[in-house]
């Protein structure tokens, strides 16, 4: 079902129906972002709102409005889709960097709250994937480069192998995993 993610009301009555004519919701997977490179000292207010708006309140009002009715079953499991710019930072990115750090640690604070409920809260941390959000660093052959060398895995993600982390913080696997994220990343935050 599509729905604004940003839009509060939007959300609550978009996971009502999903309840009310689809099922339960078991799993909930919160993947949207978006990202907006720029010189931070001239960063637009409004810019950095909007990616606030797409990275953070996006994961608490649909997180919110799903596990008051995970609560009421004893059950769930929640995945954000955090980054590994959650743990570190790169130039012309630091308001991106802000609003994955913040999905970690909103990530942590809702295991602390609803893990006595019975849900689980963890987050995947994707390391640099080909995606279309990433096709300019791709295509840029001195970035492409410079990660090749960072990366111990010496290439890109592609997205099949963020699968496995999702299945298994989706899975029974993970019942006592809360409050962790789980990085993707070719070794990146590995190495110095």
């Amino acid at each position: 079902m599509a729905f604004d993610v940003t839009d509060r009301p939007a959300v609550e009555a978009a996971v009502g129906r999903i309840e009310r004519d689809v099922g339960p919701i078991d799993i909930l997977v919160n993947n949207a972002g978006i990202q907006r490179r720029g010189a931070l000292e001239d960063y637009a207010a409004e810019t950095w709102a909007e990616i606030m708006r797409a990275n953070v309140d996006s994961v608490f009002f649909v997180s919110q409005a799903v596990a008051r009715r995970m609560i009421g079953r004893g059950r769930g499991k929640i995945i954000n889709i955090a980054s590994l710019q959650a743990q570190a930072a790169r130039y012309s990115i630091a308001p991106y960097t802000a609003s994955k750090g913040a999905v970690l640690n909103l990530t942590r604070g809702m295991c602390t709250d609803w893990a006595r409920h019975g849900l689980q809260v963890n987050a995947i941390g994707p390391g640099y994937f080909r995606t279309p959000l990433n096709q300019a660093l791709v295509e840029d052959p001195a970035f492409n480069e410079w990660l090749e060398k960072r990366t111990p895995a010496g290439r890109w993600g592609e997205v099949e192998e963020l699968q496995g982390a999702a299945i298994f913080l989706a899975s029974r696997a993970s019942d006592f995993v809360n409050g962790q994220i789980l990085y993707v990343d070719g070794g990146v935050l590995a190495t110095l």
